[in-house]
């Protein structure tokens, strides 16, 4: 495991007990876990959404471009003006 023995592992775990202290290891491991399985879940949901095929995949909001939502005002602001004269 990344070149490490059994002694070094336990330096590391004692540098870890001095800073953190014995109350906060427990703590400290289940927040490490349950980051470790949120980034699981998202790595698998973001290979799941590439690898689909497009069939399978959710389809996009129609979404109008920019231009014709500016077109649509300007029409609606002529179509107004033209009412009230």
């Amino acid at each position: 495991m990344f070149g490490l023995g059994a002694p070094e592992l336990l330096l590391i775990f004692v540098i870890i007990l001095v800073l953190f202290g014995a109350k906060k290891i427990p703590e400290l491991a289940r927040s490490m876990g349950k980051a470790t399985k949120e980034f699981k879940e998202a790595k698998s949901a973001f290979n799941d959404a590439v690898h689909s095929p497009p069939e399978q995949q959710q389809p996009r909001h129609n979404i109008a471009p920019p231009m014709e939502e500016e077109k649509m005002e300007v029409d609606n602001k002529q179509t107004s003006e033209t009412k009230s004269e």
